[in-house]
């Protein structure tokens, strides 16, 4: 906004202030959406076979008064990540990624929302995810279990990978899970840690929406570019983090 108002003034006169600004992003949500899912399905890596789901926090507030007078009231709650042990108040930003790091589906929930429940509800809300993928497999942490939800998952045309919970018995698939423990981390840090999705500003649920999806689209936007210029890393940013 300072380089267009300096150096390009004369092609745009009319710039919004910040409030007309935050109206007009909190207004595009819906395109935003659209615009992730046709540059996602632009990828060649989009019909992988193998999918990784997790749930990563949302921090939206640390001081007791913000939480008291904050407008995510009732939405945001108070949760725990176990990956970094610690408790944090905000929501949960749920993600389907292909191993590349796409996003192929997303939730951003309570934080005290069950993952399970959750991600059943992405796919009922999406069907057309997986329709015609035969076998497509999905991994996930040992918080992803129960009958009831494997036989859901089974009923899509999902093969669930996860690791054996204390008392069962091993599982297929367990050599995978330490490494691809890893790439699950992994692009949850590239939200974190280039695309600062923590330090997203928002103080209003449709703010918080509408600046989490702009994440998701700064990091598909990448992997697009990234895919239709035959970079080696789909997933790296390194050229735009400037």
């Amino acid at each position: 906004m300072r380089g267009l108002s300096t150096h390009l003034s004369d092609e745009f006169p009319y710039l919004p202030q910040q409030s007309g600004y935050n109206k007009r992003l909190r207004k595009a949500s819906e395109l935003i959406r659209h615009l992730i899912r046709h540059l996602a399905t632009d990828t060649s890596v989009w019909t992988d076979d193998v999918w990784v789901v997790d749930s990563t926090p949302v921090e939206c507030a640390r001081s007791r008064e913000t939480v008291k007078r904050s407008d995510l009231a009732g939405w945001a709650q108070y949760g725990y990540c176990a990956s970094h042990s610690r408790f944090f108040w905000g929501l949960r930003l749920h993600l389907v990624c292909t191993l590349s790091g796409l996003p192929i589906a997303f939730a951003l929930t309570g934080a005290k929302a069950d993952e399970r429940t959750t991600l059943l509800e992405m796919f009922e809300e999406d069907p057309g995810l997986v329709t015609d993928r035969s076998e497509q497999i999905l991994i996930a942490d040992k918080n992803y279990y129960g009958r009831d939800f494997e036989r859901s998952m089974a009923e899509a045309g999902l093969s669930l990978l996860r690791p054996a919970r204390k008392g069962e018995s091993p599982r297929a698939g367990s050599g995978l899970f330490r490494p691809l423990r890893q790439v699950i981390e992994s692009i949850n840090q590239t939200f974190k840690g280039q695309l600062d999705l923590e330090r997203h500003g928002g103080r209003t649920p449709g703010g918080v929406i509408t600046r989490v999806l702009q994440r998701i689209l700064a990091l598909t936007a990448a992997i697009w570019h990234n895919d239709r210029t035959g970079q080696p890393v789909l997933r790296s940013l390194t050229a735009y983090d400037h």
